[in-house]
């Protein structure tokens, strides 16, 4: 794949048949907004496309599903009926565009009576890159077919119906063709686009606990993991076996605003919070989970921002020229006089409020107990305070709802992979890739001022070219008359 060229990035959704949508396109730009009523689908929208980004990263179907939706039934539009085998299902899919032109990606998803992937299709370049089909029921796989463009038109093999076929061809094809080529540059494109997502939904209830040194400090509610396992076709390779495909289209959601290019690179230099490399003790940070016993790294961002203090801690001393915008930022949402913010080490008294607490062992559920600050090898626990000027300083967890997801999302859109809970693309320089922060209830608990100051910001890192941003609000006015934000109103 040229590199040198354009980053990739998911510039369209389409909910063929998921959940209340059907047949909807949703035309994504660097900053997108969905808005309307409660029921309209705002969530659901996100759901698909986190379906997909997992399943971009290697993870199970299962896995991918239950995360998001809570059930693979709840991904069934409703009111769909089942066929003579008593199967249902839903269509998803997306276009990445990039060095190798718009590449198309259909799913076609069989929940009921169990969960399998039964159609893939990837297109680009006017060729059908790759298609599966269920042949044969009683198996877990689906015979695929990917283009070759040699003596042999195409390569037939059979591939595990729970993982996505697309994101393990750089394992299976050889590049020897012109046809080989193309789909492994279609295929890597697509896999770049999906990983570099991260699901950001602050949870003040749990980043309060965080600042007291409470029993949820670090880990209860650390949302979809830290550290995961390896990257995504690799991982996804390595355990071999093969669900397959789908297709879908879709129309309607009315438009209305531009856009302009957008995401956060964090594997390099280019990153000005993500320079500084992570070890970890099973190789290379993986995306959306972790596994007990692995390592944990309090220095990313976890999805519920539940340690925040921690990556306050680090920001604050990586890169002085972000920091001091992060505390302009919070100083028009907050109320009162802010004249800095940092992460002090926390009190001790022996009451639980304050102390040095740190975090043990995650499992896959993100739980955990605290430790004490002597079993972390001496690590000292932190908070994050205000510094008030003359009113001294406030802890963090004292600010109201609002300002604390404030606090948390404007972080999210100054860093970038290396500082989130993330998997980032190591195969691709961070200079040519985007990151895309999915945020499900922007404007939740946040007044007019403050969700407008949020996309303001949102509008600044966007137009530099690393950051893309699809959310949810519930009054589309905040992003009147600021420039490259595009609002999608969903119907009900």
């Amino acid at each position: 794949m040229n590199s040198d060229s354009v980053r990739p990035a998911v510039t369209e959704l389409r909910l063929s048949a998921f959940k209340s949508h059907r047949g909807v396109i949703l035309p994504l730009t660097p900053l997108t907004l969905l808005s309307g009523e409660s029921g309209s689908g705002k969530s659901s929208a996100l759901q698909a496309y986190e379906i997909l980004a997992r399943l971009g990263s290697g993870e199970s179907l299962a896995r991918a599903v239950g995360e998001v939706a809570g059930s693979p039934a709840a991904c069934v539009p409703a009111g769909a009926s089942p066929d003579e085998q008593g199967r249902r299902g839903f269509r998803i899919g997306c276009t990445v565009d990039g060095p190798a032109g718009p590449v198309n990606l259909d799913l076609a998803v069989q929940a009921e009576p169990e969960l399998r992937i039964v159609g893939e299709r990837l297109t680009g370049g006017g060729e059908t890159l790759l298609t599966t089909a269920l042949t044969d029921p009683t198996r877990p796989a689906v015979q695929a077919a990917w283009y070759t463009a040699g003596a042999t038109p195409v390569t037939r093999a059979p591939l595990p119906d729970d993982r996505l076929g697309t994101s393990l061809l750089p394992l299976r094809v050889a590049g020897k063709t012109a046809g080989q080529r193309l789909v492994l540059a279609a295929a890597e494109q697509v896999v770049v686009a999906l990983r570099s997502a991260f699901v950001c939904d602050p949870r003040p209830e749990v980043m309060r606990r965080a600042g007291a040194g409470g029993t949820g400090a670090f880990g209860e509610g650390g949302g979809r993991g830290v550290d995961g396992g390896g990257g995504a076709g690799r991982a996804a390779g390595a355990r071999g076996g093969g669900r397959g495909g789908g297709s879908g289209a879709g129309r309607g959601a009315s438009v209305s605003g531009p856009g302009k290019a957008g995401g956060s690179g964090g594997t390099g230099a280019a990153a000005a919070w993500g320079a500084r490399g992570r070890k970890t003790g099973g190789g290379e940070s993986g995306g959306w989970g972790r596994d007990a016993g692995e390592p944990r790294d309090e220095g990313r961002l976890r999805s519920s921002c539940d340690n925040l203090p921690m990556v306050l801690q680090r920001t604050s001393r990586e890169c002085a020229r972000r920091h001091a915008v992060l505390v302009a930022a919070v100083r028009e949402a907050c109320a009162g006089p802010v004249e800095g913010l940092r992460a002090v080490p926390s009190q001790s008294d022996g009451t639980g409020d304050g102390s040095a607490v740190v975090p043990g062992e995650v499992g896959r559920s993100g739980s955990t107990g605290p430790r004490s600050a002597q079993g972390a090898g001496g690590a000292a626990g932190v908070r994050a305070v205000l510094d008030r000027g003359e009113l001294g300083e406030l802890p963090v967890e004292q600010l109201g709802d609002g300002e604390l997801r404030f606090l948390a999302l404007a972080l999210v859109l100054l860093t970038g992979p290396d500082v989130l809970a993330m998997d980032p693309v190591g195969e691709v320089p961070s200079a040519h890739q985007q990151m895309t922060v999915m945020a499900d209830g922007m404007d939740r608990c946040i007044d007019r001022r403050q969700a407008r100051e949020l996309v303001s910001l949102a509008v600044r890192m966007t137009e530099r070219g690393h950051v893309r941003l699809l959310g949810t609000v519930r009054d589309p006015s905040v992003a009147e008359g600021l420039p490259g934000v595009q609002v999608l109103h969903l119907e009900a």
